[in-house]
């Protein structure tokens, strides 16, 4: 698969603190990379480097098979965690301003802000200062500038921040009409719902060092440990209840009996279910059995937790 970002054994310190200890990413093209990990664990020192407002200390980017140069800025397209908008421009004159500085012609950048302007519906703010918008609508604008001049990869930090729920669907649906169209995406983000929406591919980095990364359909089924989720209908589900943790040598300290309705979660030592299907069918009803597959934010949790562990 072609990559639009390769980052080597990138390194780089500030003082005596390693902010990135030897991180190696590969960011396939027209995917949805999410760049995640705890405050302070590098994300941003990497999104810097590849954004070349710093550089490594050892280590390369390669941006597109090439080694990363000015000329790719270009190419980029970056919307900060804090946002940058001068409060007392109008709107429009701003956005016209930061369209040509990343080389868009004053007529071509017109035409592109007038189209995106109408698609999220706000051209009656052209006249506007930013002073007067609230946090969501600049970050309205803010959005409209970094995508404005078709750059291959994207990166947001927090691109949600500060949006009410139906504001961020829209966003979300922009982001995910820019990959359809061909754009690569980095996204940074401490909402893991937005994750488990949006993200094809994960990179978890804590500490300085990157210790998880891989397609996220992949991470879950190797995070999964043999827990279903079980609904049954039966008259007895007390007794069946301590049939099962006889007859499988389980623990089931959590079950719900409800209108000869039993819910619970088991664990099983192996991966095989038949001989407990056969029977739980031979004891009841079966509504629902199903394995349970762990979020984003419960692999997050989990791998973090099992690095500080093993230091």
């Amino acid at each position: 698969m072609d990559k639009i970002l390769v980052a080597k054994d990138v390194t780089k310190r500030f003082g005596n603190h390693t902010a990135l200890n030897k991180v190696s990413l590969e960011i396939p093209k027209n995917s949805i990379y999410g760049l995640l990990g705890p405050n302070g664990a590098g994300k941003t020192t990497l999104i810097r480097i590849i954004n070349q407002i710093t550089y490594p200390d050892t280590g390369q980017v390669l941006f597109d098979g090439k080694p990363l140069e000015p000329k790719h800025i270009s190419m980029i397209g970056y919307l900060p965690e804090e946002r940058g908008l001068y409060k007392s421009m109008k709107v429009g004159e701003q956005a016209l301003y930061l369209a040509q500085l990343k080389g868009l012609g004053k007529v071509e950048a017109k035409t592109r802000l007038k189209f995106w302007f109408d698609k999220l519906e706000i051209g009656d703010w052209w006249n506007k200062k930013v002073q007067e918008l609230s946090k969501g609508m600049a970050q309205k604008i803010q959005f409209i500038v970094t995508v404005l001049h078709e750059p291959k990869l994207l990166i947001f930090d927090e691109p949600f921040s500060g949006f009410d729920p139906i504001n961020a669907n829209i966003i979300k649906d922009e982001i995910l009409q820019l990959k359809e169209g061909g754009t690569s995406i980095i996204f940074s983000t401490h909402r893991m719902e937005s994750v488990e929406e949006l993200c094809e591919y994960i990179a978890l980095i804590h500490e300085s060092n990157k210790i998880l990364d891989g397609k996220l359909s992949d991470i879950k089924k190797a995070y999964k440990n043999n827990v279903f989720r079980v609904g049954l209908c039966t008259d007895n589900g007390n007794v069946l209840v301590n049939e099962l943790m006889d007859k499988f040598n389980i623990k089931m300290p959590n079950y719900v009996i409800e209108d000869s309705q039993l819910d619970f979660n088991i664990q099983l030592p192996s991966s095989d279910t038949r001989e407990l299907l056969t029977y739980l069918a031979s004891k009841a009803n079966i509504n629902h059995f199903e394995e349970t597959v762990p979020s984003a934010n419960d692999i997050f949790i989990q791998t973090v937790k099992n690095k500080n562990v093993d230091e």
